[in-house]
């Protein structure tokens, strides 16, 4: 089964004392690119997560990052002392610089003290380091599933669209490979008009010289090799698709073996409609390629 270097995934957490948001995003890249964004002080957690990551995923700029917070219902309420004594200390000298200005100010609630910034906090419990680095991973994994399987299934897209497009140049290499044999009879004439301008101009001409140039324009006017190449690289992707495992950078090169070969047949062609059939393999191929630079 293919896969694709795009994806997502993310998976939500909690416990001792803690909750936390793993996410994972992939796009393509040339080799595996794991970018982490994650808090400090948690030993083992990035060795973790680049090893599991290195045995499901070959190439691909991955971004993976995670989110954690304390949660404010895992300890009890504390009141910060210092932090009373200075708002009592500031409420104390605003209800004296009020008397002396005659002013008479409302007395002020146990409750609206509290609910000023600072004076009550949610005390948070360590949480042992191990355990939240096992927790932690056991979550990863499940994104990490998820991401996979994500892939996989663009995979299987990119699967269908690859075996189509392979189909369309199959097409294309018929209807050149059927253009040639229509243009035989015609071809041989010109070849022979060909010959025949070359041997009235031979007088004094090397026979080796001659013969070499008999050759060339023999060549020039033969794509029976492209064709066969061409069907010999469509075999290749066709196989690539069914092999299991990384197969994006043969399957770059593989297209530009296909470039190659269109690029020939056009130059090689000489007729309208095999032109045509290796402008259109070109514009197939091209988009064949950009689809190509998505597989794993």
């Amino acid at each position: 089964m293919r896969q694709s270097m795009t994806g997502f995934a993310s998976q939500n957490g909690q416990g001792l004392g803690r909750s936390w948001t793993w996410e994972l995003r992939g796009v393509n890249g040339k080799g595996l690119d794991l970018r982490l964004r994650m808090p400090d002080g948690i030993d083992g957690l990035e060795a973790g997560v680049r090893s599991r990551c290195a045995e499901r995923l070959k190439r691909g700029n991955v971004q993976i990052s995670l989110k954690l917070a304390a949660e404010e219902t895992a300890g009890g309420l504390r009141i910060d002392e210092a932090q009373l004594a200075a708002v009592l200390a500031a409420m104390q000298r605003i209800e004296n610089d009020a008397m002396d200005k005659g002013l008479s100010l409302a007395p002020s609630t146990a409750a609206e003290i509290v609910a000023l910034r600072g004076v009550l906090t949610a005390e948070v419990p360590e949480a042992d380091p191990k355990a939240l680095c096992t927790a932690l991973l056991a979550d990863f994994d499940m994104a990490l599933n998820s991401f996979v399987a994500m892939r996989r299934s663009e995979g299987t897209a990119l699967a269908r669209i690859l075996t189509q497009q392979l189909d369309e140049i199959t097409g294309l290499v018929d209807e050149a490979e059927a253009a040639v044999a229509e243009r035989q009879p015609h071809q041989a004439e010109r070849l022979r008009d060909q010959l025949r301008r070359v041997t009235e101009n031979a007088d004094g001409v090397d026979e080796a010289r001659l013969a070499q140039e008999l050759a060339l324009i023999a060549v020039k006017s033969d794509i029976t090799e492209e064709i066969d190449r061409l069907r010999a690289h469509i075999a290749a992707a066709h196989e690539l698709l069914e092999v299991k495992g990384a197969v994006g950078r043969k399957f770059d090169f593989l297209m530009q073996e296909f470039n190659r070969e269109a690029n020939t047949l056009c130059s090689k062609s000489g007729d309208t409609r095999l032109i045509r059939a290796g402008l259109a393999l070109k514009t197939v191929i091209d988009q064949m390629r950009e689809q190509v630079q998505n597989v794993e």
